[in-house]
């Protein structure tokens, strides 16, 4: 997208506001199917936490997609999208077995993560196929946070645990049709994915009614000009290859499955906000927006980057600005950050905001959501209107009169 185009639907829509480029999701949904054009049979379950709109869950399903849900909200958001239940899959962590179990009865492929649940299931349901996550003992990712598949990890059933998983398998006979690893996100080093990819094919070859394998995901896309990010044609050539070598020796042609989430929408988001105020002080220039961490909370959350762009002065002379927000702790997007001449009413644009931003901001300070808009075949349209002010009390309660503190 260009910035007069992303300048027109500020005005249009107002701000603070998120857009997201259909044509870019598009894009990045058919890279990845290309690089492993050479699997016979691949299935992308999209990791809907990412952002979860129903007009997204839509625009993906159109484009063959199916999805990864991580708790039960989810998946009835993708039913009202219009997946059917094959067409998605539960990959909680820590959630109830009552939880579990009614995913279970929707049709929905489970897939269950420790010892404890996996026996119970299998003690009551014998006969419902089930997918088994594992954890690699596996450092990957590019922050703590989102380092998921390492010793520590609260994630998956340790490779080391495997005996007490046979033996689980073996008493209450049940159905085991896939297994699942997710070492982390932003993973840079191809060669630490493939690493992981041969603990799960050694795991894979203690279970002989297995239909597919599930790769998870965590590629990292590039934050800025020149940035590096995982090489996915890479990857695909080199797994594709040993993948394939693998199903011929298990005996079948089973299914390779990943879970992209911010692949294929972080590149696609934009967040739109407006300069307040500019605050010169004895050694910074603040640029005080329209917005905060209630909005966007990665930056404070994960140390994650965003560019940011002057979309109102795009070719002015370059500053040094820190970006901050309008809430009442510390709410810094950008230090010292390089960006066109701000004046106050200007719209800046922070990129990469499809991933993450929207499904994880808050009513923190009472302040409402922003709306979301879908750029389409040249036209924005509006997705999620903004909040107002009878939203932030629609679920609250107050106390009858009688009990009123005296």
């Amino acid at each position: 997208m260009q910035a007069k185009d992303l300048a027109q639907l500020a005005e249009q829509f107002g701000s603070p506001l998120y857009v997201y480029d259909a044509a870019k999701i598009q894009s990045q949904y058919q890279r990845l199917t290309k690089a492993f054009s050479k699997v016979e049979k691949l299935r992308i379950n999209y990791a809907m936490k990412a952002l979860s709109n129903v007009a997204i869950l839509e625009l993906l399903r159109e484009m063959g997609s199916c999805l990864d849900a991580v708790s039960i909200q989810e998946v009835q958001l993708g039913l009202h999208a219009g997946y059917s239940p094959d067409q998605i899959f539960f990959t909680p962590n820590g959630v109830s077995l009552e939880e579990i179990e009614e995913v279970a009865e929707m049709g929905v492929q489970i897939n269950i993560d420790n010892l404890s649940i996996l026996e119970q299931f299998g003690t009551k349901y014998p006969n419902v196929p089930v997918c088994i996550r594992i954890n690699p003992h596996v450092m990957a990712g590019g922050n703590t946070n989102i380092s998921v598949g390492h010793i520590d990890s609260k994630f998956g059933i340790s490779i080391h645990q495997l005996p007490h998983l046979l033996r689980i398998v073996e008493n209450t006979k049940m159905h085991i049709v896939g297994i699942h690893m997710h070492t982390g996100s932003d993973i840079l080093d191809i060669e630490v994915f493939l690493y992981a990819a041969e603990i799960l094919f050694d795991v894979a070859k203690n279970f002989k009614e297995l239909e597919f394998l599930d790769f998870g995901s965590g590629f990292k896309v590039p934050y800025k000009k020149d940035d590096i990010e995982t090489d996915i044609e890479e990857l695909g050539k080199k797994l594709s290859k040993r993948f394939n070598s693998f199903c011929a020796e298990y005996g079948k042609d089973l299914t390779l499955i990943f879970e992209p989430g911010k692949f294929l929408v972080s590149e696609a988001g934009y967040f739109l906000a407006k300069v307040n105020v500019v605050k010169q002080t004895t050694s910074t220039v603040f640029a005080g927006i329209d917005s905060g961490f209630n909005h966007l909370i990665r930056p404070m959350f994960y140390g994650s980057q965003h560019h940011i762009e002057n979309i109102s002065n795009p070719k002015g002379k370059e500053r040094f600005y820190s970006v901050v927000g309008y809430i009442c702790e510390t709410d810094t997007f950008a230090n010292n950050r390089r960006i066109a001449e701000i004046n106050e009413g200007d719209i800046l644009s922070f990129r990469n905001a499809g991933a993450y931003c929207f499904s994880m901001s808050s009513n923190y300070n009472s302040r409402y959501k922003p709306a979301e808009v879908v750029w389409l075949n040249g036209q924005g349209h509006l997705i999620r209107a903004r909040e107002t002010f009878e939203d932030l009390l629609k679920n609250q309660i107050s106390l009858p009169v009688e009990t009123a503190v005296v």
